[in-house]
């Protein structure tokens, strides 16, 4: 098996160089002000000029790319789960897809990215497109999202965190970014826009009094949200409860009976798009929650206290700031603003 996956390899790599595609490493000569690097994950992400194409493999660090103004150096994205907002859906439009779901790696080499972005280490490591050490051999930089270095990647499923996550992830991820493309005040205005938008949103509200369970996907082994990843942001900036905040697990995959026990008063609800596990839209999730012998007498089924969210909301991305304003805007017209 090892001498098959070396051929393979050894043959992706003949073709592109025969078709004069393929990855594009760094040009040797440093542009002004360059070269520039970051510490990212324990690795150094150094570039000897602004990039010229970039791909993006997960839609999270492809929305940073575009509120930063970079539309025209991206070369490639994929993994979406979302419609874009409308104020990057114009800018998107001429980004070429790769793929839905995961790309493979020859079809991101064939972009010829001087940089590879990604927001999970599911995407660029082990078992997802490519490890970074793969592009490192062909001369193409990488960048992992901070956010999810942070966690433990090590087990099964989403990983788990011992530390919450906080915004300063992401906006260490929109500087750096903003750094290795020459734009630093881009990024300085985009982190005091998202800053800004969190005050506006929450003010002095504080709902104590207030559960809130989060639903990814999934009916049969429902994605319900531990204490410490992107809902706990949320959680915490409006001063709510996480109804699973005991449970260390980025998504653990919690039965019905369970979250019926719990009987949070709020259910947040990603209302997904893309078709890869069952109740993805929350649409599919409500008329389940509603019909279902074990969920559908819960406190937040019966008085319909539903949150819609976008999946890029509820991961740790910029929406994330969305998800903020969504669900703090929805206790006060639920009552529970305290």
């Amino acid at each position: 098996m090892r001498f098959a996956a070396a051929l393979h390899s050894i043959a992706v790599l003949v073709l592109l160089a025969g078709c004069g595609t393929g990855a594009a490493p760094q040009e040797q000569r440093s542009a002004p002000g360059f070269p520039r690097a970051v510490d990212n994950c324990g690795q150094r992400t150094e570039v000897q000029a602004p990039p010229r194409r970039v791909v993006s493999l997960d839609q999270g660090s492809t929305e940073i790319l575009l509120a930063l103004g970079l539309a025209d150096r991206i070369a490639g994205t994929a993994t979406w789960t979302d419609p874009l907002p409308a104020d990057l859906a114009a800018a998107n439009e001429g980004v070429p897809r790769l793929a839905d779901n995961t790309p493979s790696y020859e079809s991101v080499l064939a972009a010829e990215p001087e940089l590879v972005t990604a927001s999970f280490e599911a995407t660029l490591g082990t078992g997802g497109v490519a490890t970074r050490e793969q592009f490192a051999e062909l001369g193409v930089p990488t960048y992992l999202s901070p956010s999810d270095c942070s966690k433990d990647n090590s087990g099964p499923g989403d990983g788990r965190r011992d530390a919450p996550l906080t915004m300063r992830s992401i906006f260490t991820e929109v500087r750096d970014l903003a750094r290795m493309f020459g734009v630093e005040d881009r990024g300085e205005r985009l982190v005091a826009e998202l800053r800004g938008r969190m005050d506006r949103a929450t003010g002095d509200l504080r709902a104590s009094d207030a559960s809130i369970a989060y639903w990814f996907a999934n009916s049969e082994s429902p994605y319900l949200a531990g204490c410490c990843g992107a809902p706990g942001i949320i959680t915490a900036e409006v001063g709510a409860r996480n109804a699973f905040a005991d449970t260390r697990a980025e998504w653990p995959q919690i039965n019905w009976e369970v979250l019926a026990e719990r009987d949070p008063d709020v259910l947040v609800l990603g209302d997904l798009t893309r078709d890869r596990e069952t109740a993805e839209s929350a649409r599919a999730k409500i008329g389940f929650l509603e019909s279902h012998p074990v969920t559908r007498n819960m406190t937040a089924v019966r008085e319909k206290r539903y949150v819609l969210l976008s999946g890029q909301a509820m991961n740790p991305t910029i929406r994330t700031v969305a998800g903020v304003e969504k669900v703090a805007a929805k206790l006060r017209e639920f009552g529970m603003a305290g």
